[in-house]
């Protein structure tokens, strides 16, 4: 039987890897990206939800939530843009997330339920932010990957005894065209030399631990957060 799969954020960089790493004869995949809905908007990840589910044939058994957003709020901007940039980059990246994990859930305590002892499992994507910050511009990002870390051993520790598992990824700087803008910017050499590894991830690395962890990590696993980063953070 294949195993059906909803990833979001598929489009490009790192989500459009993941998706290419589980398009397997093994796999039925529905692949989101911006044009299937706005996940700033709070009503659009339960619909995208019910309509992935319709795409799947009632079925989802992995969850890749891997969506989001990079934008610079810096602190002098006027209240009410600081604010609304704080909140639109918290929906997107951190409480989208939460609904379709809400979902995920439920979806699999229902076939549980019913009988079907098969583990569903949950791969966030969040980043090294979550753990060593982000520049002074990047408040918003930095806590709402921490809180997609929280969230995802929050879930593990909830849900392991009845077969739902959580994985967290922390990439730090990725080859992606939003990664390569921001290095220009932020002045590449000066960057490049915090990292050991001496370059930053390809995005097909950050697909293989996700394809892993959807398909092939063990089930002790449950809980773990894998960083990414070249060595330029370790904990």
């Amino acid at each position: 039987m294949k195993t059906h799969i909803l990833i979001t954020g598929a489009s490009r960089g790192i989500g459009a890897a993941i998706a290419d790493a589980l398009a397997t004869d093994a796999a039925k995949v529905a692949a989101l990206s911006s044009a299937d809905g706005d996940l700033g908007d709070p009503a659009i990840a339960d619909q995208l939800w019910a309509k992935s589910l319709d795409r799947l044939d009632g079925r989802i058994d992995v969850l890749v939530n891997n969506a989001g957003v990079f934008e610079a709020n810096p602190i002098d901007s006027s209240d009410a843009d600081w604010l609304e940039s704080w909140n639109r980059t918290l929906q997107i990246n951190l409480t989208a997330a939460a609904q379709l994990c809400r979902r995920a859930v439920q979806h699999w305590q229902a076939r549980r339920a019913a009988g079907d002892t098969s583990h569903g499992r949950i791969v966030n994507i969040a980043s090294r932010a979550a753990y060593r910050g982000d520049s002074p511009a990047h408040w918003h990002y930095a806590a709402s990957k921490a809180g997609m870390v929280a969230m995802t051993k929050t879930i593990a520790r909830g849900y392991a005894h009845e077969g739902i598992l959580a994985f967290a990824i922390c990439p730090g700087f990725t080859m992606t065209g939003m990664a390569e803008d921001y290095l220009a910017s932020r002045g590449g050499d000066t960057l490049l030399a915090d990292i050991p590894l001496g370059r930053v991830a390809g995005p097909e690395e950050i697909a293989e631990m996700a394809r892993w962890c959807a398909l092939e990590a063990p089930p002790s696993m449950t809980g773990a957060i894998l960083d990414a980063n070249g060595a330029s953070y370790v904990r």
